[in-house]
């Protein structure tokens, strides 16, 4: 357990590390590539993001872990958003931003998108189903 000294902070710290070792194991990972998990989660949740509405996006942020919460918000620019992609789109968007070379990307997406559905409700994990739309079904978990 991390050891902050603030017991909000110490949460936060020990549930993104759970997310990112579950990441690891899901794409066959060691802890000593932490960077790559780090990466994956951003880029994926970055393009999640921002084929979210405002609202769509701001009640998935609520239920994620407040580290988390920082990465997915940065950056953010919710005048641009949403933005349309088909699945194509979305899986280059995802490969532009995981900065390691990636065999399958959409493999990568569902092992990021599997993790985080296991921390967020079924009902909210539907609404952002419905919320990315049939062309982008396929890749969420």
């Amino acid at each position: 357990m991390a050891d902050t000294g603030y017991s909000s902070f110490n949460t936060t710290v020990d549930k993104t590390n759970r997310i990112l070792n579950e990441i690891e194991k899901a794409c066959g990972w060691t802890k000593e590539q932490r960077n790559r998990s780090y990466a994956a989660l951003r880029a994926v949740l970055h393009a999640v993001r921002d084929r979210l509405t405002v609202d769509a996006c701001a009640q998935f942020a609520a239920q994620l872990p407040m580290l988390i919460r920082g990465i997915y918000y940065d950056g953010w620019n919710p005048s641009s958003v949403p933005v349309k992609a088909d699945k194509e789109e979305f899986l280059d968007r995802v490969r532009r931003e995981f900065p390691f070379e990636v065999d399958d990307v959409e493999e990568l997406c569902h092992a990021v998108l599997t993790t985080l559905k296991e921390h967020v409700t079924d009902g909210e994990w539907d609404h952002i189903r419905m919320s990315m739309g049939r062309k982008l079904a396929s890749v969420l978990a």
